[in-house]
């Protein structure tokens, strides 16, 4: 065999077999052996690594141990004398001398001068040496005669050079001889794959290196979609993964190394896109694989290294990110639970050789995320927790490191800071540790660092920005304390102005993904939640105003449509409901409106279209989201999509309430959020009789909330917020339910918040206005007499809620109704607004016109309490002109808790009071009937002090009508009319009118 050749010295070597195992650092010093002959290896540095999106280490280099045999390559200083025409011609002669028997070996030497140049230069080929080197390798043909060796060698060494990684703006012409030596390769691997048993050569290390160097191609840029081929030899090379990894013979046998490179390999291509159940043998050769991972890990002999401990958990994790299920995965727990020993070992350990590098802390710590992230149980895993905090040191010392190759890069602070909160928000009790706070509080000055930086490399791309700002908000949400917590404030504000810019660039690898933009929507919510303050922070606005104009063209491009899912519509409009609740205008902030008129076709379309499509927690948020947009300002009926939305979810609410399913449960927490939306959206307008499904969407929650109070796992489950929540809402639904149905609810909530030591002004407020009208709504129908045993909980309440020495006017006003209610001195003294209505002006004057010498208070302030709309002192009478807000769903039928506490407060103060609805004054006609009314009504005082009503389900133009019951009960269905009074009068028997029950809401068994 000719070993002549320009400019090239090999020697041949004494004889041997085998060669050596890949190595992450192959190309370091030390000798191998290769079938035929002892491979003396050349010391090189370590090869320069391009670093990826979720990279790990590179895996096996084995240019060093896979020399062709019997040969050694002196170190060449010059590019331009690696790649003389002259040598590319010595080849082609080689080649064509040997014919089918050549072996390759000239060329995979070639190949590997190449990885050496790059080696020593830490760097791939640039384009100007690509562009050199290409073009001589037109005729570099890979022939029947080649080993498995010299392949497997070509293929790595070219691959690890950058030879065949594709640049933008290449040369047609080099671009297509670079795809012919690929294609040329890549059809050399297959047909050896696919050729019999007896007549191949493949063996371990040549598997595992060729399937790294496939996934280096895919590294480098090549699209694994677009160049079938490489797709092809994946699938053609991986049954005999498969069977090296099955075989008993030692010879076979994959050594850790190479376990660590293929499970590497094949979680880089399922990263890049290959599916785990669609790839012939993808998720069999893992399976394969993983006994070799537990078997190493657990034996005291240290098999894996630091390195390749981190690449395998990551790997690992990786595969169970897409798809891989932990439970239906023989082996794969048993592998994970194995490396959780290793990295606590190695953590642990004070020796140079076990300590992880920056980017393996980071890497580790993610994976384990990922892992808990998919189902694996925090509690159920041996040594989850002691591994992370085994880690958190590492976090620590690294970030405080001086020098910059021990320091984290801005991809590594992103994904630290995720980790950290991700565990902390799976329940993972880190924050009490004195680890976890060291390792934040080294980790945040980073962030402001970062952002700050002027050097571009220190930037933080858009995921970063999203992931930073998602974990800060994480933290905050889990108790850490923003005003508490150094450099906490700090780190958001730096990150602000990169949500700004970043959402505002034209080029599109600059801009948010959806998810990124729904992630930093709902962590700005959940920060302003926790009290960042929106007028207090330099450019949050500007963030939120820059975010929301992607909000609403993602949401109307028709490419983007599908990637808005369930779960990012809801949290989007989460988001957005939480910004107007804490101050966010709606009609003041640019496109805030139109994002959410915007997102609600989608929730129409979904709710409509797919069954089954939103999940018990997306309807509570949704339905909670919609109420709150409402009470702000969002108006029903001018909102295009909006009452349709809420028709369209009402039905899933039921379905969902009354089925036996477990799935399909909403949990206490769900209930108190739905239930607190729907009275929200009753009391904006949304009307009981009229909207399909209404009614029997609130009797289904009534009902579910009875039985999640009765059932004693589950009572324990409301949170304080939810347990006030429900009160008010039982509260302000007034006559629409019937308080003997609900009176255990309310007790056993009442009871709770009673215990509660920790309520906020707020909480307590609500809580005694609602005890309040539960407490009225017994006196109203049970007799004045009738001592309610809540009562003592107004008192209670009423002290706590007097020690907070508040100056907001609504807790002001409960407090004024307490003290009335207890007959006790008021401590404050509110200060109401004066609000006189048209309809309230025009009856007063009339009346008066009418009863010149009457006299007529108006706006009066009785006892503290809000002021009545007319006081006639000579009567000890209280006139209310009431307008739609008085009844549930302003149907002038059903009175609402707040109207039901008024007149209640009013007959305890001793005044006669006559309510009369705005639609029946709504006329010069109807209110000269209700002012003879009155005037009737008048005749018979002072005697009597009942609540008296100018309300019907029917308006008839001969009568006018009153509900007074002669025990001071409320009524709803007794009416006097002129008529009748005059027959009262002179002494005749009256006409009795049949009653007319109101139709109310009642809880039913489903």
């Amino acid at each position: 065999m000719d070993i002549g050749g320009s400019g090239i010295s090999w020697k041949y070597t004494t004889s041997g077999n085998d060669y050596k195992r890949p190595d992450d650092n192959a190309g370091a010093s030390g000798s191998g052996q290769y079938r035929y002959g002892t491979v003396r290896q050349v010391s090189a540095p370590f090869p320069y690594i391009i670093q990826m999106h979720n990279t790990c280490h590179t895996a096996s280099d084995a240019c060093s141990a896979n020399h062709p045999p019997g040969h050694s390559i002196k170190p060449v200083h010059g590019f331009n004398a690696l790649i003389t025409p002259e040598k590319m011609d010595w080849l082609v002669r080689v080649s064509a001398r040997y014919g089918d028997h050549y072996d390759g070996k000239k060329h995979s030497q070639f190949a590997c001068s190449i990885k050496q140049y790059t080696s020593g230069a830490k760097r791939l080929l640039n384009q100007s040496e690509q562009c050199q080197l290409i073009p001589l390798l037109h005729d570099f043909k890979v022939t029947s005669g080649w080993t498995w060796r010299s392949l497997t060698t070509t293929l790595h060494s070219l691959t690890s050079a950058g030879v065949l990684t594709p640049y933008e703006h290449m040369n047609k012409g080099v671009s297509e001889t670079q795809a012919a030596l690929l294609s040329n390769l890549l059809d050399a691997v297959i047909h050896t794959c696919k050729q019999k048993p007896e007549t191949r050569d493949i063996d371990a290390q040549g598997a595992a290196n060729l399937l790294w160097a496939l996934v280096k191609l895919v590294d480098n840029g090549l699209d694994l979609h677009k160049t079938a081929k490489l797709k092809e030899a994946v699938v053609a090379l991986l049954p005999h993964v498969q069977t090296k990894a099955e075989a008993k013979g030692e010879k076979d046998h994959f050594i850790p190394q190479h376990i660590a490179t293929l499970l590497r390999a094949m979680a880089k291509l399922v990263d890049n896109g290959l599916k785990l159940e669609k790839t012939p043998k993808l998720k069999e050769t893992v399976v394969a694989l993983l006994p070799h991972v537990t078997t190493n890990a657990d034996s005291k002999k240290e098999h894996f290294n630091a390195q390749g401990t981190a690449n395998l958990l990551w790997a690992v994790a990786k595969l169970v990110d897409s798809g891989l299920k932990l439970e239906k995965t023989p082996k794969l727990k048993e592998a994970v639970a194995a490396l959780f020993y290793q990295v606590t070992t190695k953590a642990k350990s004070k020796q140079k050789k076990d300590l992880f590098n920056p980017q393996e802390v980071t890497n580790l710590l993610w994976a384990v995320t990922k892992l808990v992230d998919n189902g694996l149980e925090l509690e159920k895993t041996p040594k989850l927790k002691e591994s992370v905090v085994a880690l958190l040191p590492h976090v620590k010392t690294k970030a405080e490191a001086k020098e910059e190759k021990d320091q984290f890069n801005t991809q590594g602070i992103a994904n630290l800071l995720w980790a950290l909160a991700k565990l902390v928000d799976y329940g993972l009790e880190l924050k009490k540790t004195a680890q976890f706070k060291e390792a934040l509080a080294a980790l945040l000055p980073y962030v402001k660092t970062k952002a700050e930086a002027k050097e571009d490399k220190d930037h933080f791309n858009p995921q970063g920005v999203a992931n930073l700002l998602w974990a800060v908000a994480k933290l905050v949400d889990n108790g850490l304390e923003l005003e508490k917590t150094p450099k906490l404030k700090e780190a958001v504000a730096a990150l602000l102005p990169y949500v700004k810019s970043k959402a505002e660039a034209k080029e599109e690898k600059d801009g948010f993904q959806p998810q990124g933009v729904t992630n930093l929507l709902r962590a700005v919510a959940k920060l302003v939640d926790n009290g960042l303050e929106l007028e207090k922070t330099p450019k949050l606005k500007e963030a939120v105003a820059a975010l929301l104009p992607h909000v609403k063209s993602k949401a109307e491009a028709k490419e983007e449509k599908g990637r808005l899912n369930a779960q990012a519509i809801v949290n989007l409009l989460w988001a957005v409901a939480k910004l107007v609740d804490n101050g966010l205008e709606l009609e003041k902030t640019p496109k805030l409106k139109e994002t959410v008129t915007t997102l609600l076709p989608h929730v129409q379309s979904k709710a409509e279209s797919e069954k089954g499509y939103f999940i018990p927690q997306h309807l509570a948020n949704l339905l909670w989201t919609l109420a709150k947009l409402v009470d702000n300002g969002l108006e029903l009926e001018k909102t295009p999509k909006l009452k349709e939305v809420i028709v369209a979810l009402l039905p899933y609410v039921t379905t969902k309430a009354e089925s036996k399913k477990e799935k399909d449960h909403f949990k206490p927490q769900e209930i108190a959020n739905l239930l607190w939306a729907v009275v929200k959206l009753v009391g904006n307008g949304l009307e009981l009789e009229k909207t399909a499904k209404l009614k029997e969407a609130l009797a289904a929650l009534l009902y579910h909330v009875k039985t999640k109070v009765e059932a004693k796992e589950e009572r324990s489950q409301f949170t304080t917020q939810g347990t006030v929540n429900l009160l008010w809402a039982l509260a302000k639904l007034g006559e629409a339910i019937e308080p003997n149905l609900i009176k255990s609810t309310f007790d056993f909530l009442v009871d709770r918040i009673s215990k509660n030591p920790q309520l906020s002004e707020q909480n307590i407020s609500l809580s005694l206005w609602g005890v309040m009208v539960f407490c009225a709504r017994v006196y109203l129908d049970s007799g004045r007499n009738n001592k309610n045993p809540l009562e003592k909980h107004i008192g209670e309440l009423f002290v706590r809620l007097g020690n907070t020495a508040t100056d907001n006017i609504e807790a002001q006003t409960v407090i004024a109704m307490a003290a009335s209610w207890l007959g006790r001195a008021c401590p404050v003294v509110p200060h109401y607004r004066i609000v006189i209505s048209e309809p309230q002006s025009a009856f007063r004057d009339q009346l008066q016109a009418s009863l010149p010498s009457l006299t007529i208070e108006e706006e009066k302030s009785l006892n503290s309490l809000p002021p009545v709309d007319l006081l006639l002192p000579d009567y000890n009478t209280v006139i209310a002109v009431q307008g739609p807000s008085h009844y549930v769903s302003g149907d002038f039928n059903t009175r609402n808790g707040s109207t039901l506490l008024k007149i209640a407060l009013l007959q305890k103060l001793g005044f006669e009071v006559i309510e009369i609805p705005v639609n029946k004054i709504d006329n010069q006609e109807s209110m000269k009937m209700v002012i003879e009314q009155v005037k009737a009504k008048l005749a018979i005082l002072p005697e009597a002090h009942d609540s008296v009503s100018l309300n019907s389900g029917e308006w008839a133009a001969d009568e006018a009508y009153f509900t007074a019951d002669d025990g001071g009960q409320f009524s709803d269905d007794c009416y006097f009319t002129a008529e009748e009074y005059s027959e009262e009068q002179t002494g005749k028997p009256k006409r009795k009118r049949k009653r007319k029950k109101l139709v109310k809401t009642q809880l039913h068994k489903h």
